[in-house]
């Protein structure tokens, strides 16, 4: 949650942070602000809302200065408004800072603060951290940043600034961060997005560890005072990658770059004779999977239950990664914990994968975000290679990770000596042609998300392998058009959801064929008889379902084990058109953000 930007050089630092604060906007946009070190005096401007209001505001002002930290806010801690936005400023108006995270033991630190004769001007537990500073600061900003830390229990992505000194401190647990390194200049953030158009040279920081940056060197170290070296990563992915090439948002812009994105999460991992994968150790010797991961993550990981068992012969269990965390389960050496999460930072899969590590459990991270705290943590990783994400609702990630998860179950197949079957092979390398025809549907789904941009609720069937797709495209609709949708296997309607239908409940049904047909049909027309109105997605003509569906929409033929990832398609869609239609910022969904990376 949140984006901050940092920068330190010899160029003027407000048109750099606030076009890295519009590049870090998806990760939160309730308020923002920006603190410049301007003719030796720290000036910050603040602002309620995105950040179009804080650029506006800045225009009225004339800051000056190369060194400054800014900040873009999603909400935890006191409501969305100016005082409450970031950064924040110690009593003395000398030392700012912006924070990611949340300190949980902010209330006591508040009231031994006040008692002291600080002025605390916000409701946030992040103020509490620029006063802590203070209190110990003597002319040494990076010792004084230590020493609050080591009250602080909690998370945090922390950059301070002191009007006494041309520095940025940088400390991060629990809470990305990360150092990019330019000529004759720095700059921090919480993403890369935020700094690619200056530098592709980047370092991120692991939890616990602090950064002193000038504007032609940094020194990293732990909170011990120990130096560390850290290795610099080279970014491959470009600017344009950002852009939305035409498209009117990012969201329709990754929906329709899934064709190219599965593409290149198969690239040399499949031929005729042998899935390859870069795992480092025995999975022949595992002996039950757990796949822990949160919302569209923890859909794709449901799809993966039904490949690995089917496919892999692999007893295995889905967890909700913030809910894993909080009971004691149970995992050892033959277990094997595979975490998903489009960007490798989500706070409740991080804490789920180092529960599993400690209990000896081997570990696979399943990321699109190369060098993220997941990736590094995991024993081996599955990257996606779909390029950045911008749209907060995960619509290309979702596609590739399920491609991910059906080339895993095939290799533990092929290590376990069991011939994998040619014909899904083959089906796989045409995935993305297939994709395309779905895609070709686009203006059919429009159509329909006419039809229906004003409904109250919405209601999505699947059975089997298609279940967890029914969910996702519930929880599309539900995140970018603010429509209520549930998603349910197809059978359980029968055991209460069937109480709310009648003719103003609009009823998605993944009808594709498969050995499930015949109940998907008799599903159908149990809703039918209640009136529902019937959207059916299907890839093959047939009679029943014809007499039955209102709408159809019709992708291509597959097999089942691939069909999630054609079915997904429409919904992505659908949910896009109606969002759009009713006038919503479809990229920015109020009250969310597209990196959880507090809990």
């Amino acid at each position: 949650m949140c984006g901050i930007i940092g920068y330190i050089g010899q160029k003027q630092t407000t048109p750099i942070l606030i076009d890295g604060l519009k590049k870090l906007e998806y990760r939160g946009y309730d308020s923002a602000g920006i603190c410049v070190l301007d003719k030796g005096s720290l000036k910050v401007i603040k602002k309620k809302g995105k950040i179009a209001e804080l650029d506006s505001e800045l225009k009225e002002h004339n800051l000056s200065g190369t060194i400054g930290i800014a900040h873009t806010r999603w909400a935890t801690h006191g409501e969305p408004n100016e005082k409450n936005a970031h950064p924040h400023l110690d009593c003395s108006g000398q030392i700012a800072i912006v924070h990611n995270g949340i300190i949980e033991n902010h209330h006591g630190l508040r009231q031994l603060l006040v008692k002291e004769g600080h002025s605390i001007v916000s409701d946030t537990d992040s103020e509490i951290v620029a006063h802590l500073i203070e209190k110990f600061y003597n002319g040494d900003l990076a010792k004084a940043t230590v020493q609050a830390l080591q009250l602080i229990d909690g998370a945090y992505g922390l950059a301070v600034m002191c009007q006494a000194e041309k520095k940025i401190i940088v400390a991060r647990r629990g809470s990305p961060l990360i150092i990019g390194i330019g000529d004759k200049e720095m700059f921090v953030a919480s993403d890369v997005p935020a700094i690619l158009a200056h530098t592709k040279k980047i370092i991120y920081l692991s939890d616990d560890e602090l950064a002193i940056i000038t504007e032609d060197n940094y020194t990293i170290k732990n909170l011990e005072g120990k130096k560390i070296d850290k290795e610099i990563h080279e970014i491959k992915w470009s600017v344009a990658e950002l852009e939305k090439k035409g498209f009117k948002h990012f969201m329709l812009k990754e929906i329709f770059e899934q064709p190219e994105a599965i593409a290149n999460t198969l690239r040399g991992r499949i031929n005729d004779k042998e899935i390859k994968l870069s795992i480092n150790f025995d999975i022949t010797k595992i002996k039950r999977i757990v796949i822990t991961a949160c919302g569209t993550s923890w859909h794709s990981a449901l799809i993966g239950k039904y490949l690995l068992e089917d496919l892999a012969l692999m007893p295995t269990e889905v967890d909700y990664a913030s809910e894993f965390r909080y009971r004691n389960p149970i995992l050892g050496p033959d277990d094997l914990m595979i975490v998903i999460s489009q960007s490798g930072e989500t706070a409740d899969t991080l804490a789920a994968l180092r529960e599993a590590k400690g209990k000896g459990a081997k570990t696979l991270g399943i990321v699109n975000v190369v060098g993220s705290t997941i990736t590094r943590e995991v024993d081996s990783g599955i990257y996606l290679h779909v390029g950045p994400e911008i749209g907060v609702a995960s619509t290309k990630a979702f596609s590739s990770q399920v491609v991910a998860l059906l080339l895993l179950a095939f290799y533990i197949r092929q290590e376990k000596g069991l011939a994998i079957d040619k014909k899904i092979i083959k089906e796989l390398n045409n995935l993305p042609e297939k994709i395309k025809e779905a895609l070709s549907q686009a203006e059919a789904v429009k159509v329909i998300a006419e039809k229906f941009k004003s409904s109250k609720n919405f209601l999505y069937l699947g059975r089997g392998i298609n279940f967890p797709v029914a969910l996702e495209g519930a929880l599309k609709l539900k995140e970018i058009s603010y429509i209520h949708a549930e998603g349910y296997p197809a059978a359980e309607i029968k055991h209460g959801p069937i109480a709310l239908i009648d003719a103003n409940m609009p009823v998605v049904f993944l009808a594709t064929k498969n050995n499930l047909s015949p109940k998907i049909i008799s599903n159908m027309a149990e809703v039918k008889a209640r009136s529902g109105i019937i959207i059916a997605v299907v890839n093959e003509p047939d009679k029943e379902i014809k007499k039955l569906a209102d709408y159809i929409i019709e992708v291509s033929i597959t097999s089942p084990e691939l069909s999630p990832v054609v079915n997904v398609i429409p919904l992505q869609l659908l949910a896009y058109y109606i969002a759009d239609m009713k006038g919503l910022d479809v990229d920015k969904p109020r009250n969310l953000a597209k990196s959880v990376t507090v809990e």
